[in-house]
Parts: C-alpha cells; sequence; structure tokens
C-alpha cells in the first residue's frame, strides 16, 4: 500500500475529500459575511442563524409540501433572502451611522432569537435530510471512492463563488454596490436607488448562507445548532483572507478546511484549533488579512 508520510494514501485522500468539503462551507459562508462587511460594514453575527435557517426551510419544505432538495435549492436561499431584506430595510438601516459595535450587537441578538426559536420547537436534536436520488452513492476514481453528492457540493460551492467574485468585482451592478458605500451621495446623485442596493446586498449575503445551509443538510443533520458551531470559525477564516476581501474569503476558506483535513490526519489533536492558530499568526503578521487593503 502507497504510504505519504507514513499515512496510507486511500487515508490521506479521504481526509483531504473531508477537507475540501468543509472548506467549500467555509467558503461559501465567509463568502456571505466578506460581501456584507465589504458592502455595508456590518459585523453580521447572524450569519449562522441564517446557514441554519436555510437548512430548516428546506427540511420544512419536504416535510409539509413534499418539495425535494433541487426545488429547495432555489426557494430556500430566496426564502431566506428575503425575511433578511426586509430586517435589513426595517431594522438594521437604522444603525449604518452608529459605531459596528451596534450592528453586531444586533445581529447577535436576532441570532439569538433564531436560534432560540428552533430550539424550542425542534429541540437540540438534529433532523435527518437525505440525499437527493440523483446524486445518490458514489464514483470509484480508482485511487479512491467518491461520494456523489460531496463531489456536487464541491463543484456547486466553487461555481456559487466565482459567479458571486464576478458579480461584485466586473459587472457595473457590482460596481454601482462598491460606490454606493463609499460615496452614497454621488450615486444618488445619478438617480440609483442606494438604500435598495444596499437592502439587495444584505440579502445576497444572507442568501450565500442559507444556499450553504440547503447544501449542507444531506451531509450535516438539520440542527438549530449548526450554524453556531461553524459561525466562530467562518469569522477566524474571514480574518484571515481579510475583512470584506471576497477574494480572500473564497481562497482562505478552501485553503482552511484543506489543512484541517490534512491536520486530522497528521495530528488530531490540533485539528480543532489549527485555523485560530492560523488567525493569531496572520493578525500579528498582517492585521489586515493575506488579501485585505492595510488601513
Amino acid at each position: 500500500m502507497t504510504m505519504i508520510f507514513g499515512v496510507p494514501l486511500p487515508a490521506l485522500l479521504g481526509q483531504l475529500l473531508i477537507g475540501l468539503i468543509n472548506g467549500s462551507f467555509y467558503a461559501l459562508l465567509s463568502l456571505g459575511l466578506a460581501v456584507i462587511f465589504g458592502l455595508l460594514r456590518v459585523i453580521n453575527f447572524a450569519h449562522g442563524a441564517q446557514y441554519m435557517l436555510g437548512a430548516f426551510v428546506a427540511y420544512l419544505l419536504l416535510q409539509h409540501t413534499g418539495l425535494g432538495f433541487w426545488p429547495a435549492l432555489v426557494v430556500a436561499p430566496l426564502a431566506v433572502a428575503a425575511v433578511s431584506a426586509v430586517i435589513e430595510r426595517t431594522m438594521l438601516s437604522r444603525l449604518y451611522d452608529l459605531d459596528h459595535l451596534y450592528g453586531l450587537l444586533f445581529t447577535f441578538g436576532l441570532a439569538l432569537i433564531l436560534e432560540g426559536t428552533f430550539r424550542y420547537y425542534y429541540g437540540a436534536a438534529g433532523q435527518p435530510y437525505a440525499t437527493p436520488p440523483l446524486l445518490a452513492g458514489g464514483t470509484n476514481l480508482g485511487f479512491m471512492f467518491l461520494p456523489n453528492y460531496r463531489g456536487f457540493v464541491v463543484v456547486a460551492s466553487l461555481a456559487v463563488c466565482l459567479g458571486t467574485w464576478l458579480l461584485i468585482e466586473k459587472t457595473k451592478l457590482g460596481a454601482y454596490l462598491r460606490a454606493a458605500t463609499e460615496k452614497p451621495q454621488l450615486v444618488q446623485a445619478f438617480g440609483v436607488n442606494v438604500p435598495l442596493l444596499l437592502t439587495l446586498t444584505y440579502a445576497l449575503g444572507a442568501g450565500l448562507a442559507a444556499l450553504a445551509g440547503v447544501l449542507a443538510a444531506p451531509i450535516y443533520q438539520v440542527s438549530p445548532l449548526m450554524g453556531s458551531n461553524l459561525i466562530i470559525i467562518v469569522f477566524a477564516v474571514v480574518v484571515i483572507g481579510g475583512m470584506g476581501s471576497i477574494l480572500g474569503a473564497i481562497v482562505s476558506g478552501y485553503l482552511l478546511g484543506i489543512l484541517e483535513g490534512l491536520t486530522k490526519v497528521y495530528y488530531p489533536e490540533a485539528s480543532n484549533i489549527v485555523v485560530f492558530v492560523i488567525m493569531a499568526i496572520v493578525l500579528l503578521a498582517r492585521p489586515a488579512g493575506l488579501f485585505g487593503k492595510e488601513a
């Protein structure tokens, strides 16, 4: 059997796959956080709850309407984005002119309300969500066995991350969004509805979190705690990549997921803290993050 630094190749590849899958969720979630912070300057602590909400909307659609995974992959993110847009317009927008701490406290409180509500009705135990039949089973690659659904998650995450980056960085709408956060009066003078742009930005970030939740539902159980268990790691990923950096969030998410997987192979005891160790090192060497701009 082929050994890589004392570890059997199949075991190493299996952990790399797990790391890549985790990295896919880190990238999607940190991307949503980076979009919201980069364009709205809001530290969205409700992001984990929106991720959980996406998974629960998919679960409830299946239980009460029979709507399967593929329709839920579209409906759930749109539903969470719509609810988040209402919250942004009626409550969060009132905090933009205040210190960032107020936005953080508001979204933290919102996360506690959502998590507490779902814990009250569904308890802390997870609810199963079946893998879509089209992606059941796996594919033998010769050197490893790849579960079809997990391969789909990696590809879908890459596609969404790339599409979002292109939208923000390479389109006219993205240029308006960036300009609206820096010179809102100037943009409004050209007839652009700046409040609507800001609402759409927050809805986009929340929708990305909900999409990650739907993708996660067949892999992890649907639980009220699924967001709170992940959000601290995702914040660390965003800090490492650079607060507000779209590219930094994507690259750091995948790389840290893979590094976490490798750590589980060679030094399992450190796998739960490796992301935070790297965050501390990056903050000491480059406080703005790997892809962030120095103030």
